[in-house]
């Protein structure tokens, strides 16, 4: 294949977040994969929309939005073998990802499919982490600490077991396994030390701290919780 195959870290949301190199490989792109959920538009492509082409060859790369786990190689086939075909083509295309390509995301799976048959480039972008600790105003880590990122999908006793070791903690997909988490984190004593943070540099981000937070959790959010004995300066 002579075409490129681009994942380019779109950042949070935020466009003005979007890197330069992000900014000129999508307006200049004749082909754009994103991730689409089944029902509804595709924030990855929302995120990007002002700076896609009208002549632009769109493919939308479906995922059902369902809580079970489901197996979604074909998905991804589909869509690499779609791509292969501009790429063949001597087409770059680019594919929209949220937040980073290769933290928690989708490009993953394609890349898997792609990378020994074309080149591939990865283009980083702010994660969602980094976005949610710059809203709140945390630092995560300080000189010689280290972080733990956890999603909130493992199960309960491992994820005690992973907080109660750690310096800090960043703990994503929290959905509907917030309820779960605040378990933990009230067996734990860390409640107190723990901020939600959801949507993050979007204008219906919240941020709270996690004692007194009683709304639901989307998808998008996260909880950042620092040990209790880091919390003073050095």
């Amino acid at each position: 294949m002579t075409g490129t195959a681009y994942g380019v870290g779109l950042g949070p949301g935020d466009p003005e977040l979007m890197t330069l190199k992000a900014d000129r490989l999508i307006r200049n792109a004749q082909v754009i994969a994103y991730p689409a959920p089944d029902t509804g538009a595709s924030f990855a492509r929302n995120i990007a929309k002002e700076r896609i082409r009208s002549d632009a060859v769109e493919i939308p790369i479906v995922v059902p939005m369902v809580p079970e786990p489901f197996d979604a190689s074909s998905i991804y086939d589909n869509a690499a073998a779609e791509m292969a075909r501009h790429l063949e083509d001597n087409r770059d295309v680019v594919v929209l990802c949220q937040g980073d390509p290769f933290f928690y995301g989708t490009f993953m799976y394609l890349f898997e499919r792609l990378s020994n048959r074309c080149r591939v480039e990865i283009v980083p972008g702010v994660t969602s982490m980094t976005a949610c600790a710059a809203t709140a105003a945390l630092p995560l880590s300080r000189r010689g600490e280290s972080i733990s990122i956890l999603p909130g999908t493992m199960g309960e006793t491992e994820l005690e077991l992973r907080l109660a070791h750690c310096e800090a903690a960043v703990i994503i997909k929290v959905g509907r396994h917030l309820a779960k988490i605040r378990a933990v984190l009230d067996r734990l004593g860390l409640t107190q030390h723990a901020v939600f943070v959801s949507h993050a540099s979007l204008p219906n981000q919240v941020v709270a701290p996690l004692a007194g937070f009683e709304g639901s959790a989307p998808y998008f959010s996260t909880i950042l919780v620092r040990s209790p004995d880091r919390n003073a300066p050095k």
